[in-house]
């Protein structure tokens, strides 16, 4: 075939270091999604919904077909955390997690999954991100190991 052609729905999932509440600020986190949205968009991975609370972001993409998957994380952390520590003092020391939770989505279930991403704030009134986290990797069928999910 002489096109080459890819649908992969993806659910990345990352947190600030130490999941610090820095994003609690509406109009630095709403920033935050926009940014990660353009830089989705620039790795040809087009959003569908970027999202989350203070201290994590949800991403719901379609990954690129020229693209890994580590490869777009780091960007988007690298260019987000340069980004962010120019916006407020308060920022300068601002970090992302280590590591991250990228999920295939199937396309029946993208609906949903954007739909949830855009009620983070609300969702975690209720449920914390390592709550969160957890119930994630269970249904995905990863085990973590708590002594290293956390950094």
């Amino acid at each position: 075939m002489p096109q080459s052609l890819a649908q992969i729905y993806t659910h990345i999932v990352f947190s600030t270091k130490k999941r610090q509440p820095l994003l609690t600020n509406e109009d630095i986190r709403n920033a935050m999604h926009a940014y990660l949205t353009g830089t989705c968009n620039n790795q040809g991975s087009p959003p569908l919904a970027v999202g989350g609370a203070g201290d994590h972001v949800h991403i719901l993409c379609r990954l690129s077909k020229n693209l890994a998957i580590a490869p777009l994380i780091k960007e988007l952390k690298v260019d987000s955390s340069k980004w962010v520590k120019t916006k407020q003092a308060d920022l300068a020391t601002f970090q992302w997690q280590q590591g991250y939770g990228a999920f295939s989505v199937s396309p029946s279930h993208v609906d949903e999954l954007r739909q949830y991403i855009l009620v983070q704030m609300e969702h975690h009134r209720h449920v914390t991100f390592e709550d969160e986290f957890r119930r994630l990797c269970q249904k995905y069928g990863l085990p973590i190991d708590e002594r290293y999910v956390w950094d």
